[in-house]
């Protein structure tokens, strides 16, 4: 028997953080210039339901038994087992490989669950449609992000850029034209759940406040979604510089964060703003392709632990 491989991009949030969470829609794309891959390897010498998992990045090794059932690989397994109506897994080994920063707002959790359920089916001998693994995946997230919106796992699962607004059919986006992203890493990991509650008491406190500024975020959202699918690009950029405002008013950006973005503006973008949970994590910056070099310098020099340029197609 084979072994059996997939591979998952990660994502970034272009509008609509936070404010996704509370029904407004959001606008994002997969970075294919990070992943995660998952790898079953049969081990005909073992018993029925002994699985070894190694994830080197984050030091795991261990026996899916002795794993608590809400640790995310646990539960990724065994949701997808029970979604094949599989009760015992034949013995195997189950390697994770990933270069997506973790609590970065890249989408780490999302793109090793989705791989993780597709090589596992794979390896069961059945295919679990893309509706089936997102939807199996946000139980997932649940753990990661404790209230997640669900775009995380929609864009990484069917990795393309995509409109999304929470319980509503996705809409996937056509660009049209390709433009390019900078991304730059703090260095600061920054677990989503913890923002998205601190928000969440935030609203809760300040209701009417917060409605006032999700609602703006949406209506930012929907007018990226126009420029996306039309190709004005440029007039991302202004809207990027809006949003990031309003994120700071929700209370999710940083020092550093504040300091890449305007590292960005001064650079040449077009627009920059933080992406994801915010307090730490990544920034992302809309520009030409001809400034992307230079942008990343920038970036760099400014604190950025790491920079990504990728293309959205």
């Amino acid at each position: 028997m084979p072994a059996f491989s997939s591979s998952a991009p990660g994502k970034i949030i272009l509008f609509g953080e936070h404010a996704v969470v509370y029904g407004r829609p959001a606008v994002a794309v997969p970075v294919t210039e990070v992943s995660a891959k998952v790898t079953l390897t049969p081990n005909p010498r073992g018993q029925p339901g002994e699985l070894k998992i190694s994830a080197p990045e984050i030091g795991l090794e261990a026996m899916l038994a002795d794993l608590p059932a809400e640790n995310p690989l646990a539960r990724a397994i065994r949701l997808t087992a029970s979604a094949l109506k599989v009760s015992h897994i034949p013995a195997a080994g189950l390697r994770i490989k990933s270069n997506i920063p973790v609590a970065s707002g890249l989408g780490s959790g999302a793109a090793v669950t989705v791989a993780l359920m597709r090589s596992l089916s794979a390896f069961l001998g059945q295919t679990l449609p893309d509706e089936r693994v997102s939807a199996l995946a946000y139980e997932v997230e649940k753990i990661h992000h404790g209230t997640p919106s669900g775009i995380d796992n929609a864009v990484i699962t069917y990795a393309c850029p995509v409109y999304f607004i929470k319980n509503k059919p996705l809409v996937r986006l056509k660009p049209g034209r390709p433009f390019t992203i900078i991304i730059g890493d703090t260095g600061i990991a920054s677990p989503t759940a913890v923002a998205v509650g601190d928000v969440r008491k935030a609203w809760q406190a300040a209701h009417d406040h917060y409605e006032a500024l999700f609602d703006s975020a949406g209506a930012m959202a929907d007018s990226a979604r126009k420029a996306i699918e039309n190709g004005n690009i440029e007039l991302i950029g202004p809207l990027m510089d809006a949003n990031h405002g309003l994120l700071r008013k929700i209370g999710v950006s940083c020092s550093e964060l504040d300091r890449l973005v305007l590292a960005a503006r001064e650079a040449g973008a077009w627009g920059a703003k933080l992406s994801g949970g915010g307090r730490g994590g990544n920034m992302i910056a809309l520009a030409s392709p001809d400034r992307a070099d230079k942008i990343a310098r920038s970036l760099l020099e400014a604190g950025a632990a790491r920079v990504i340029v990728t293309d959205v197609s």
